[in-house]
């Protein structure tokens, strides 16, 4: 998902960080009026708005257990999903999905990114900072549904439910404010995990923003020949 110079006719062209986007209606829901979540799913370039051609992933309230229905939709002109929920009782609700490896060409490699968010409902904020217990995630470590702009979020990541030291988590803001960057090197802000797998992001703009923690493990194969899977935690925080 690193931003690269592709050269092509003597010209550098700039590569996009990918985010699998994964934003509900809200992530505090308040009253019985805001009690139907609608989720938006898609695979884009957050800061850029920008798409790619999303095939169908799955997406699930805590485990694999609960399954949610899709429905396919178009985002930035490209295949994307929809998705809702309707809460019928206060609590802290958690959410993720599970995509279908993508192959890049231009990485050489496939992407495969689980992305999840938390809703507190009807006031209830007990049981944020317990994993789900996947793969690869991002314990939050600030109450991550009540946080304004100029906070600072701060997540830990896991691999295999251990910390991960040394891990390059790339950030993005949803940016539907259509601000511009000084340079390609604004877009995508990267931050890396310490000694304990704990990372610290100040987020100074209200939005949506994508944490993503990118580790490279295992491979699939792409026209008979084996690439490299990069392995994505994701997050999404909302700032006010």
């Amino acid at each position: 998902m690193k931003r690269f110079a592709l050269m092509t006719l003597g010209l550098a062209i700039s590569a996009n960080a990918h985010f699998l986007t994964f934003l509900p209606s809200t992530d505090n829901v308040g009253s019985k009026k805001e009690a139907k979540m609608n989720f938006d799913i898609s695979f884009i370039h957050p800061f850029e708005q920008t798409g790619m051609t999303m095939e169908k992933p799955k997406i699930y309230l805590e485990n694999k257990k609960n399954s949610l229905s899709l429905t396919q939709t178009k985002k930035f002109n490209h295949k994307s999903w929809k998705s809702s929920y309707k809460v019928k009782k206060p609590g802290v609700y958690k959410f993720f999905v599970e995509p279908q490896p993508y192959f890049e060409p231009a990485e050489g490699k496939f992407i495969s990114h689980v992305p999840k968010v938390i809703v507190s409902t009807f006031g209830m904020e007990d049981g944020w900072d317990e994993p789900l217990g996947l793969k690869y995630e991002i314990i939050p470590l600030i109450k991550p549904f009540g946080l304004f702009s100029g906070n600072s979020f701060s997540g830990k990541v896991l691999h295999n439910g251990k910390p991960a030291s040394g891990v390059e988590v790339e950030v993005e803001l949803y940016n539907e404010f259509g601000l511009k960057a000084p340079t390609d090197a604004h877009i995508t802000q990267v931050v890396k995990t310490d000694s304990n797998g704990v990372f610290t992001f100040t987020m100074n703009h209200k939005g949506w923003w994508g944490f993503a923690a990118l580790i490279e493990e295992g491979s699939l194969k792409h026209k008979g020949k084996k690439y490299p899977i990069e392995n994505g935690a994701l997050m999404w925080i909302k700032a006010y």
